[in-house]
């Protein structure tokens, strides 16, 4: 007692330090408890993360291996059931499985292509619409339409597509006069949405053709303006002695110095030499030779032309060709088709000049394969032309609603004008 009564009293800064020190030690023995814990649960999430990134590794390996194993596969050897197969995959698929099969399906259905033109159009009639949609074959110019709608299943709320078990096919009925004439386009009318460059490309384009027709010009705006020029040309009352052969002759030369204009005195050369391997004049034994066109040509301008020849057109893209290579290019519905109605400026304001033009400015051939069922337009760069008379693709007469015949009610022959 009397020790303790000896001892100096603790001061509170004293007493408030033991607490410290208490807490500090409570804190220290409960520090490697909460580190454990969260390192416990690092550990789990680390592992879900390489679990999920393995997991996606071993699918894309597997999804690569599917690629190369359609890549593979010889050309000579696929037939119509394993694009069939395809489906089936694409279908049981889901996310990049899924899209893996069906960059299968379209390399299988280009190997058919190249191999075997007809079977790919039966695999294709056969598979488009109802498992293939029309947009994703590798070429279309020869496959028939099939309507395809969607319709409600009341059961479950959902929406499946239907076919039409009628397939739309060129039909040919008989006018007035006797005259066989092909049925106009049923489909739904496109509405085209003109960029600032089309716009910019229409109105030279139109400036340029009133200067080549010698003053030819309406008041009419757009792509409707420009077929009322080429309409009132084509139809035009000719001076004596001059027959509507000689002015399609004249139609072809219009719509050729029309084009030249548009590409302007630089570019034609520059493709001339570096697309179609044409040797420019160099004084040497070799000048105007053509060593092309060179294999990347008709790839390269089947990528470019949907850019700046969409005001004429309308909206496309690049596919493959009837014989499977490179250098296909597939209108939507044309532009040109569609608001003109009208199969002569179609063939002598388009299809004819455009192919002529590309073989004699530029030097690579190319073929121009309207469809007037759906008003698709296929373009072949490097693909020689049939003669449109000897073109069974081609139907014979007049559409039914062409403005064109009207004019020319009376007056003279059709023929010449729509072949």
């Amino acid at each position: 007692k009397e020790a303790d009564a000896s001892a100096a009293p603790i001061s509170r800064a004293e007493r408030r330090d033991m607490v410290g020190g208490d807490k500090k030690r409570v804190t220290t023995n409960l520090a490697p408890r909460k580190t454990t814990l969260h390192s416990s649960l690092s550990n789990n999430d680390d592992d879900d993360v390489l679990n999920k990134l393995s997991a996606e590794l071993k699918e894309l390996a597997e999804c690569t291996s599917l690629i190369y194993s359609y890549l593979s596969k010889p050309d000579k050897s696929v037939s119509a059931e394993d694009v069939v197969l395809a489906c089936d995959a694409v279908d049981a698929s889901s996310k990049l499985r899924q899209k893996s099969h069906e960059f299968g399906r379209y390399q299988l259905l280009v190997k058919l292509l190249k191999s075997d033109y007809d079977a790919y159009v039966k695999t294709a009639e056969f598979l488009s619409p109802s498992r293939i949609p029309r947009g994703e074959l590798p070429n279309v110019q020869d496959v028939v339409y099939v309507p395809f709608t969607a319709a409600a299943n009341e059961d479950d709320a959902t929406e499946e597509t239907t076919v039409d078990t009628n397939v739309v096919a060129v039909t040919t009925v008989t006018g007035e006069d006797g005259q066989p004439l092909v049925a106009d386009c049923t489909l739904d009318e496109l509405a085209y949405n003109d960029s600032p460059l089309d716009k910019l490309l229409l109105s030279i384009f139109r400036n340029l053709v009133t200067t080549h027709t010698g003053g030819v010009t309406s008041d009419i705006p757009g792509i409707k303006g420009l077929l009322a020029q080429g309409r009132q040309y084509m139809t035009m009352e000719l001076p004596e002695g001059v027959t509507y052969e000689d002015h399609t002759k004249a139609q072809h030369t219009m719509v050729k110095n029309t084009l030249g204009g548009l590409m302007t005195p630089v570019l034609p050369p520059f493709y001339r030499i570096f697309m179609s391997g044409i040797v420019p004049k160099l004084g040497t034994d070799y000048d105007g030779k053509q060593i092309g066109p060179w294999f990347y040509a008709p790839w390269l301008t089947s990528m470019v032309t949907p850019t700046f020849f969409g005001f004429l057109v309308g909206p496309s893209k690049p596919n493959r060709r009837s014989d499977g290579q490179r250098g296909g290019l597939v209108v939507e519905k044309c532009k040109f088709l569609q608001e003109s109605g009208c199969k002569g400026l179609c063939l002598h304001q388009c299809k004819l000049p455009a192919q002529e033009f590309f073989k004699e400015e530029l030097g690579l051939s190319l073929t121009v394969k309207p469809n007037f069922v759906t008003q698709e337009c296929q373009w072949s760069f490097g693909e020689e032309p049939v003669d449109v008379v000897e073109d069974d693709s081609f139907p014979k007469g007049c559409l039914v609603g062409c403005d064109s015949r009207k004019v020319m009610s009376g007056r003279k022959s059709t023929d010449v004008l729509c072949m």
